[in-house]
């Protein structure tokens, strides 16, 4: 699903629970990837996750949270 989401270099990637089925050393692996996409090509990833572990990986965090969208960096 990744390879296909990159094939043809878009400026947006959409991502929802990317690592959901993964076991967590894959689920790493797959978001360190993705995040190494994100600086080397340019592009903006859009991961939704309830993973709390997944956060460290971000450049930016937003909450959803009762039907509100809330910053939390």
């Amino acid at each position: 699903a990744i390879a296909r989401a990159l094939a043809n270099r878009p400026a947006l990637i959409i991502a929802d629970e990317p690592t959901g089925q993964l076991d967590a050393d894959t689920g790493r692996a797959v978001m360190e990837l993705l995040r190494a996409v994100v600086h080397s090509e340019g592009v903006t990833a859009l991961v939704a996750t309830h993973d709390p572990q997944l956060l460290a990986l971000a450049d930016r965090v937003l909450e959803l949270r009762d039907g509100h969208i809330l910053t939390t960096d």
